[in-house]
């Protein structure tokens, strides 16, 4: 199969991070799951790592997260493609502060995959990409709200 052949979309990684009295709560994951079961993204690599109280780094077994006995990503614990490694997991915990946590997730977005497919088989090619934030967006919002 060429290139031009194999459907894929996009890949991104994202990275977050948990101050360490943040809730926890397990929240955001059902909403995660769905997008995975609506076979709107694919999840290809999930680590998380945190740093303890003297600065130490280590990686977290992906499991239950917020200690109500549940397995917030055990659905996740098998992802591991290769894309995110050691390299990335040192990258994250370069910035967290001691008693955070991050959790790095890479996946394909596979509702992007026949379009970037057909501009592939067509010659064409990504120049640039680039992605705004939930939190800058929400910030650019805000500055435009007239002051009351």
């Amino acid at each position: 199969m060429s290139d031009e052949e194999l459907e894929l979309g996009p890949v991104d990684v994202v990275v977050i991070g948990y101050p360490p009295d943040a809730p926890r709560t397990g929240e955001a994951i059902p909403l995660f799951v769905d997008l995975v079961d609506r076979g709107i993204i694919r999840v290809l690599d999930v680590l998380m790592v945190q740093k303890d109280a003297q600065g130490v780094v280590s990686g977290v077994e992906i499991a239950d997260l917020d200690g109500d006995g549940v397995d917030d990503l055990v659905v996740f614990a098998g992802a591991r493609t290769g894309m995110l490694g050691d390299e990335d997991a040192s990258t994250a915990a370069e910035v967290l502060q001691p008693g955070e946590a991050a959790l790095l997730i890479c996946f394909e977005n596979t509702w992007a995959a026949p379009f970037a497919t057909a501009v592939r088989r067509n010659g064409g090619h990504v120049l640039a990409f680039q992605r705004v934030s939930a939190e800058d967006l929400l910030d650019t919002v805000n500055a435009l709200e007239p002051a009351s």
